[in-house]
Parts: C-alpha cells; sequence; structure tokens
C-alpha cells in the first residue's frame, strides 16, 4: 500500500538529489517521489522526501530556513567554490590572524547580498549555469537578498599555508554556503572553498529524525516517516475545523479568518489533515486541498 508522508533522509556523500529521489521511488513502488532543497553531491545530510500526495507539501518545506556544519579552507580557490571542483589559485594563508576570520563572517549575519557560486543549478536564460561554465563561458549571475540568521565560527585550525574554518550556520532557503567560503577568501586575499558541508535541520526536521539510506532499504516499502498529517504539524502552524467548516473546505470553500499568520494546515475534529490554507482577503481560502470531497 502506498502511504502519504515526508521522509528525513541522511543523504551520502557523491550521491546527488535526484539519485536519492531515484532510490527512493524504487523503494517505496512509487512513482511521485520529490524532494524539497536541493544538496550539492559533496554535501551530506537533511533532504526532505515527499511521497505521494506529500510531495505538494514540498514547496513549503523548501522555502523554509536550513541548518549547516561546514569547514572553510582558505589558502585556496576552486571552480566549484568547493572541494569537487579543480583547485585554480593557491595563496598562502598563514599569516591572517584569527580576528580578520571572525570579522568578516560577522558582516554576513543578517540580510545581505550573495551573488551565487557560478557553478550552481541557477538558470540563465534557460539554462544551468553550471552547464555554461563547464561549456567555457564567462557567468554573470546577479546577486539575491539572502538571510543568515546565525553564523558561528566553531573552530579555527592552521596547517602550513592552508586555514581550516568550521562554521554552524542557520539561513534562509536559497542561501550558498560555498559563495561565504568564496566571499571569505576573496576579502582576505586568499582564496578559499568549501571543504565539507552536512545540512543538519530543515525548519524543525532534524538530523535525530534522518534516516539513511541503508535504514530505508531495510524497512522498505514502509520508508515514510511522518505521514502527512504528522508531516503537516511539523512543518505548519495549526486550526481545527469545526464539522460546518470541514464540509465547505472539503470542497474548496473559504473559511471564515482565525488570525492565524499563514500558510497554516487545518484538521477535522477527528484529526484528519483537510487543506494549507492562507488568510487574505478576509477569507482562510485553501492553496491546496488534501483531503476528498
Amino acid at each position: 500500500m502506498n502511504v502519504d508522508g515526508l521522509i528525513v533522509v541522511d543523504k551520502p556523500a557523491g550521491m546527488t538529489s535526484h539519485d536519492v529521489v531515484a532510490r527512493i521511488r524504487r523503494l517505496a513502488k512509487t512513482r511521485r517521489v520529490g524532494h524539497g532543497g536541493t544538496l550539492d553531491p559533496m554535501a551530506t545530510g537533511v533532504l526532505i522526501i515527499g511521497v505521494n500526495k506529500a510531495t505538494r507539501l514540498l514547496t513549503y518545506v523548501i522555502g523554509a530556513s536550513k541548518s549547516y556544519a561546514g569547514t572553510i579552507r582558505l589558502g585556496q580557490t576552486t571552480i566549484t567554490d568547493d572541494a569537487e571542483g579543480e583547485v585554480v589559485a593557491t595563496v598562502p594563508a598563514g599569516h591572517v590572524g584569527d580576528d580578520a576570520i571572525n570579522a568578516f563572517l560577522a558582516t554576513q549575519v543578517g540580510e545581505i547580498s550573495q551573488v551565487p557560486s557560478a557553478v550552481s543549478a541557477i538558470k540563465i536564460k534557460g539554462v544551468r549555469s553550471y552547464k555554461r561554465v563547464r561549456d567555457g563561458e564567462a557567468v554573470e549571475i546577479p546577486a539575491r537578498q539572502i538571510t543568515i540568521y546565525q553564523l558561528d565560527v566553531l573552530e579555527i585550525r592552521r596547517d602550513g599555508d592552508v586555514i581550516d574554518v568550521d562554521i554552524d550556520v542557520t539561513c534562509s532557503s536559497g542561501t550558498y554556503i560555498r559563495a561565504i567560503a568564496r566571499d571569505l577568501g576573496a576579502a582576505l586575499g586568499v582564496g578559499g572553498h568549501l571543504t565539507a558541508l552536512r545540512r543538519t535541520a530543515v525548519g524543525d526536521m532534524t538530523l535525530d529524525a534522518a534516516a539513511t539510506l541503508a535504514e530505508l532499504e531495510e524497512r522498505a516499502p514502509d520508508v515514510v516517516s511522518l505521514p502527512m498529517a504528522e508531516a503537516a504539524r511539523r512543518a505548519f502552524p495549526q486550526r481545527v475545523a469545526s464539522e460546518e467548516e470541514t464540509g465547505v473546505l472539503r470542497h474548496g470553500g473559504p473559511l471564515s479568518p482565525a488570525g492565524i499568520e499563514g500558510p497554516y494546515a487545518v484538521f477535522d475534529p477527528d484529526g484528519v489533515l483537510l487543506a494549507i490554507v492562507s488568510e487574505r482577503d478576509g477569507k482562510a481560502r485553501a492553496e491546496i486541498v488534501l483531503a476528498p470531497a
């Protein structure tokens, strides 16, 4: 029996997010599988997978805040801004002081303008940026506004001419941790790239709830860790509808507003998930109706 819900996967290094989706399709025995926010192949950690009806929740998952643990290496620049790319410049960084590192990273907290990495999935005139770079084009991606809620320096480690900086970051969707590494290296004049990245949370869904692909293989086809109702409770504020409101919402009609900042999940009196709702123009209107009429 196919189950609707989310899976919190601990993605291994070396796999794309699409590779993980393909594996889950086989394990769950359904084609209706998607992911809620790409992780680079080098990166590990939390990747949210939606199965069947829960794929409709992924739009909201993609927009959630993300948390990461990463390591920046100063003294080397790569074409991809991470360890997967060729090293294109090496500059001794041993002279750079801890204060200079901390001072620049402190400027990255808050709402900032960030230029995404050129080797990324962003489309430029309909073509992925990474493809343009691999075809030899010089790519310029416009800066975008992102928010870094927290950036902590955990440790600064020195090994001759290179410095490794361990950081912990919580940020808005669309933030490139690779770009933080690149910009730190550029500001200090020695170049920098990301050597390790682990996503530790997407919204309220953390590594504590994550399963490895090996663990999911053992559970298959029962791979869903958060059934629809529980997933919605984790991801959204909640409202319980009356019997009358339930009937209206099942048919896509609006409810009276409840003053909840949306989007939020609406449940019937028995705890069945009905819809994802937002309040606008004096009404609570369904963005997605999830319970059948």
